[in-house]
């Protein structure tokens, strides 16, 4: 298993999708992403977490992460509920 820290995450998320933000936390190989762009306005929540989940899946397969917890928004929708997190 490789260990992977939340800033590359965050990094490869954000170039891969064109993110507006991407906030990653973590817990060993236990990772949570709330992800923010324009590109998730056209998706059901299943598309949108299967874009994440296309852009993680190297670190997936070679066990960098284990668990993966996703919340993905619009830009719209991040500002109704980015309290909800803590933002």
């Amino acid at each position: 298993m490789n260990v992977i820290d939340t800033t590359e995450i965050k990094n490869v998320l954000t170039r891969g999708l064109s993110l507006q933000e991407a906030h990653v936390s973590a817990q060993g190989s236990h990772f949570e992403v709330i992800v923010v762009g324009d590109l998730f306005a056209t998706m059901k929540t299943i598309q949108r977490h299967r874009a994440v989940y296309t852009q993680l899946n190297e670190y997936i397969v070679n066990g960098s992460i284990h668990a993966l917890s996703i919340k993905a928004y619009t830009p719209e929708e991040w500002k109704r509920n980015r309290k909800l997190h803590g933002f």
